[in-house]
Order: C-alpha cells, then sequence, then structure tokens
C-alpha cells in the first residue's frame, strides 16, 4: 500500500506545482477554461463527494465546471456528453457507464479538439488523453487476504465457501476488483466460489436476491461475502440479517466506498471490513489534471503530466495517475476513517 500513498502524493505535489505555473503564467485565460465532470450516477452516497471535492479544485484553480450525471444509463450518458461539448468544453472528465462502449465518446471529443481524462473505471478501445483511478485489482486483492485472515481466526484454516458479488456486467472496474478476489480464492484450494454473479446497475436490491438465493441453496452455509461496492454489500447484510447472520462473528462481509452505512455496520460488527477508496485525492487530482491539459492545449500528457504508470486499455497506452485506497476494520475506523476527516466520530458510532 505505500507504494501507492507513495505515487499518489508525488504526484500530487507535481500536478499542484503545474497547476500553479499556468495559473501565473496564464491567468488571463484562466478564467475561460470550462471542465465538464460527467459521472455515471449519483447512486451512491459516495458520489456527492466526488462531486463537492472536484468542483472545488477546479474552480480554486480558476475553472467554470459543467457537471452532470447519468443515472447509470449509456445513452442518458451519451446525450449529457454531447451537452457538454455544445457548451464549450475544454476538458471532460468521464466516468463511463459502459467502459465497452464509451471510447465512441472519446473520439467524438477528440475529433472536436476536446481532451477527455477518464475518471476511476478505464473504458477500453478509446483514444483517452489521461486517466485518475484507484488500482481496482488491489481492492480486490485487500478484500480477498482480508477474508482469508478472518477465516484463519474463525476457522483454524482458509476453508469456506464464497460468494462474490460483482457489479455492472462487463465494467472495467468491476472485473478489475473481481479478479483481485479470485486471484486470492485461487490461490487458497480450500476456499469454494459457489455464487460469481454480476448486477445491473450495481443494484443494492439485485445483490440482495442474489445474496437470498446463495444462502438458501447453500442451506445458509456460506462463509463469506464480498461485494464490489458499499451500496451491494448493504444488500448483502439485509439477506444475512432476514436469516440471522448479520455478524462479522459469522459471516465475512466485504464492501468497497466506504458509504457511511457501511462503515457503521463494520463498527457495529456486522460488516467485516469496507475498503475506504479516498475520494478526495481522486477528484481534486482530476480537477488538476483535466486543468493542466486545459492550459497546455498542445502539450503531450506525457510531457505535462507525471504519471504512476501507463495502462493499454486496448486503443492507446493511457498516461495513469492512482491514488489511495486503506482496508477499514473495526480496530483501525478511528485511526483511518475518522483521523482522515472522512466521517466524524459521532456520525460512525451514531447507531
Amino acid at each position: 500500500m505505500s507504494r501507492f500513498l507513495n505515487f499518489t502524493r508525488r504526484t500530487l505535489l507535481i500536478a499542484l506545482t503545474a497547476s500553479a505555473t499556468a495559473i501565473s503564467a496564464g491567468s488571463a485565460f484562466a478564467a475561460d477554461i470550462k471542465i465538464g465532470f460527467l459521472l455515471k450516477t449519483m447512486q451512491e452516497e459516495r458520489y456527492k463527494r466526488d462531486r463537492a471535492a472536484f468542483v472545488a479544485k477546479a474552480e480554486a484553480l480558476g475553472a467554470e465546471v459543467i457537471f452532470d450525471s447519468a443515472n447509470n444509463d449509456e445513452q442518458t450518458q451519451l446525450g449529457k456528453f454531447e451537452n457538454m461539448l455544445a457548451k464549450g468544453a475544454n476538458v471532460i472528465v468521464l466516468q463511463p457507464v459502459n467502459t465497452g462502449t464509451a471510447g465512441s465518446m472519446v473520439s467524438m471529443a477528440n475529433s472536436e479538439g476536446v481532451r477527455v481524462v477518464g475518471y476511476d473505471s478505464m473504458l477500453v478501445d478509446g483514444p483517452l488523453d489521461a486517466m485518475v483511478m484507484q488500482d481496482s485489482w488491489a481492492v480486490g486483492r485487500l478484500q480477498g487476504e482480508a477474508m482469508v485472515e478472518w477465516l484463519k481466526v474463525k476457522k483454524g484454516d482458509v476453508t469456506g465457501k464464497i460468494a462474490l458479488i460483482q457489479g455492472q456486467p462487463g465494467d472495467s472496474n468491476a472485473i478489475a476488483m473481481s479478479s483481485g478476489v479470485l486471484e486470492i480464492i485461487k490461490a487458497n484450494p480450500g476456499l469454494e466460489l459457489v455464487t460469481n454473479q454480476a448486477h445491473e446497475g450495481w443494484s443494492s436490491e439485485k445483490a440482495m436476491a442474489t445474496a437470498e438465493n446463495t444462502l438458501t441453496s447453500s442451506d445458509n452455509a456460506i462463509d463469506a461475502f464480498i461485494a464490489n461496492n458499499s451500496g451491494m454489500a448493504r444488500g448483502v447484510i439485509a439477506a444475512l440479517e432476514a436469516q440471522g447472520l448479520a455478524s462479522a462473528d459469522k459471516v465475512f462481509v466485504a464492501g468497497s466506498d466506504a458509504d457511511l452505512t457501511n462503515i457503521q455496520y463494520v463498527a457495529q460488527g456486522k460488516q467485516a471490513v469496507e475498503i475506504w477508496k479516498q475520494i478526495k485525492p481522486l477528484a481534486e487530482t482530476a480537477a488538476e489534471v483535466a486543468f493542466i491539459l486545459a492550459s497546455n492545449p498542445d502539450g503531450s500528457p506525457n510531457d505535462i503530466l507525471k504519471v504512476d504508470k501507463v495502462i493499454n486499455n486496448g486503443f492507446a497506452d493511457v498516461p495513469t495517475i492512482v491514488t489511495p485506497i486503506t482496508l477499514v476494520t473495526k480496530d483501525n475506523i478511528d485511526d483511518t476513517i475518522v483521523a482522515g476527516g472522512f466521517y466524524t466520530k459521532e456520525e460512525v458510532y451514531a447507531n
């Protein structure tokens, strides 16, 4: 984990320095910069934080933000994207609904001289100018490693029946997170994957139905549920509660996004772990990257950005910046979520 944290600290410092240079050298045009920020949804609690942090940073740099979201609908997102182009966005930061088809929107923007920064979910087969993301594979890996440690403590060995609750079918983030989990399962032959199900729209309700079916078919003998996000983990907890099994002493449940309810579940002992995908560094870095690209319309992203890695998305080698993730347990909530200012103690321990 320290590797990603070090990457992020270095990248933020470089991006901030470049942004300050752009403002001082070109303050006359800074106010004319328009940055589009298009999220796939506002369904999850975390996206209010994404929006607030992104807008605050971009506006502090002197840019105008055009914000919208797409209610997890691909055609709606296309219309919103086209509207941002019509409004004169210089750069659009895009979290795609469908990572498999969103490349066409990037090509459309590029044809009009508008750059696109990928946000959170890497789209495939599109000429992205840059990508700002967390390491989704590492998220799944952390969840899986935490499950292994839980099994050692609770059962004395790494054996048991596991359910993997995936997000949107075909989504690159869901695939990457799940691959991290699956690597852990494959490395431990005593684990049996009894459910591996994707869920349209990252639906909590659909995840609950999958969990109910899994419990029924296994006579409640499930040791662990690993979910790609917080909302689906809440669906799993709801199914477990109906069977009197919503306890981290009985069934391991992992989520990701650190929604408040899930952090409260961890504090209460209903949920074993949650992954804190730190939103502020992600959103602020994306705003900084967009501003730098907009301020240097003729500059190559590889020359004007300091990146952590280059990822080939099937179309291009995409300069990529990685921001931090943290495993949250009942024992470290105060040292992570609370100390980091994500939630207060009063919020975490409200119930």
